[in-house]
């Protein structure tokens, strides 16, 4: 389920500093029934199933990830940093994502044939021609520049992009309240990382939370997404058009180099 592993970690890493992750302290809730260790659930696999294909009808929406994240010194301190995302779709080929921290300001604008990434900061940007969907956009800016994209997971949910069958354990963890609403929490572990998601409950779940365990420090660092949705945005097509701020200068974007 979590992509090219764990395209949320990524956004921790991207917005705020590398080698961040975050940590949370949720409400005590009554204990769920105690599972065999690595035993996959069915329904907690399903509510992914549930969860992907009720993102697949998302054609217009505005939604926001604040981002906390702990970056482990050499004697095993952490320390816990914040970033945020906010993200304009029109599906199947329109995206604008602001991204910021204390260390950074970026945007990117995809408007269906042309994407621009804008660094305030330095005065610069940069375009790609491109077209193709948000997902496939996503897929080029990784492989050919190292650009991850902020909840890029919301793309690929439901999709074979976003296989299930590599989830090692599933589990149903109970229910929370994630500012106001009623959540079903769910927890899995795949591969080097245990990560946690609340959706929202009845037939048309959004996640509102992610927690990701990276197991392959022993420090445990993790990152966490608290997420925000608006379905009913005002934004205008307007919003996928850069038009660069005056003193604003264009620069080349340098693809990866390959082997």
């Amino acid at each position: 389920m979590l992509r090219k592993q764990l395209m949320l970690g990524a956004f921790a890493m991207v917005l705020a500093a590398p080698g961040i992750h975050a940590q949370t302290t949720a409400a005590p809730q009554a204990a769920a029934a105690p599972q065999p260790a690595n035993a996959v659930n069915p329904a907690a696999v399903q509510a992914l199933k549930d969860l992907g294909a009720n993102m697949a009808t998302l054609k217009r929406f505005q939604v926001t990830s604040n981002v906390s994240g702990e970056r482990v010194l050499t004697d095993g301190q952490k320390l816990q940093h914040t970033a945020s995302a906010t993200l304009f779709v029109t599906r199947p080929d329109k995206v604008r994502v602001k991204m910021s921290s204390a260390r950074s300001e970026r945007e990117l604008i995809y408007d269906g044939k042309l994407v621009t990434l804008y660094t305030p900061a330095q005065k610069s940007y940069s375009t790609v021609a491109f077209t193709g969907t948000v997902g496939q956009l996503i897929d080029a800016l990784q492989s050919r520049f190292g650009v991850e994209v902020p909840l890029s997971d919301l793309f690929v949910w439901g999709t074979p992009e976003a296989p299930l069958d590599k989830i090692e354990s599933a589990m149903n963890a109970g229910q929370d309240i994630i500012d106001g609403q009623l959540c079903d929490h769910y927890a899995y572990r795949q591969g080097p990382f245990d990560w946690q998601i609340w959706m929202t409950t009845g037939s048309k779940p959004l996640p509102r939370k992610m927690v990701i365990t990276n197991r392959m420090d022993d420090a445990r660092p993790q990152s966490v997404s608290v997420i925000t949705w608006n379905l009913q945005p005002t934004f205008k097509d307007a919003a996928f058009n850069f038009v660069p701020p005056k003193g604003v200068i264009k620069a080349e974007i340098v693809p990866l180099k390959t082997k």
